[in-house]
């Protein structure tokens, strides 16, 4: 049978929000992935990050406003966006690189950072509306607002912050 390639998307809530729901998530994710290379194709993962890089973009911030006498600085969205890349491909790379194995598949399983290009006039970045991070208080999003950050109020939960959420139109790498 030729190789055909099959491009795998795991969306927003495919691999949970806590780093126990992604553990879970990803071994059933793995489990189908195995059985479609078991049937000879070539497969491509993409997957969303929102959770992921909102739980620790909120980490970094927490860290650097409890330690600022430290030297601590906040680290930019860019930066969590690839540290959610990497603890998501490194959980995915693994489960695979397993349910392969248990069935006796000798393949390599790896993880690629990605950069996205996206058009600096994409109607995302004046209304932004993709939600990150912990629910605030209104002092912590007033806060949040005087750094030049996008918050909105959530029913019930306190603020929380927003993002834009461009439209990739190609792929550095």
């Amino acid at each position: 049978m030729s190789e055909k390639t099959v491009v795998v998307a795991l969306g927003h809530k495919a691999l949970g929000a806590t780093l126990p729901e992604q553990k879970q998530a990803t071994k059933a994710a793995a489990k189908a992935i195995a059985d479609l290379v078991e049937d000879g194709a070539h497969v491509v993962i993409s997957h969303s990050n929102g959770p992921q890089v909102g739980m620790i973009h909120t980490a970094m911030n927490e860290l650097c406003s409890n330690h600022e006498d430290e030297g601590y600085t906040p680290a930019p969205m860019s930066v969590c966006s690839a540290m959610s890349q990497g603890y998501i491909g490194y959980d995915l790379q693994n489960g695979i690189r397993s349910a392969l194995l248990k069935r006796g598949i000798y393949k390599p399983v790896s993880t690629v950072l990605t950069q996205v290009m996206v058009d600096p006039y994409d109607e995302s970045f004046y209304n932004p509306v993709k939600k990150i991070g912990r629910y605030m208080t209104r002092a912590q999003a007033d806060a949040e607002e005087a750094k030049g950050n996008y918050v909105t109020e959530v029913s019930g939960k306190g603020w929380q912050r927003i993002v834009s959420a461009p439209k990739p139109v190609g792929i550095v790498e």
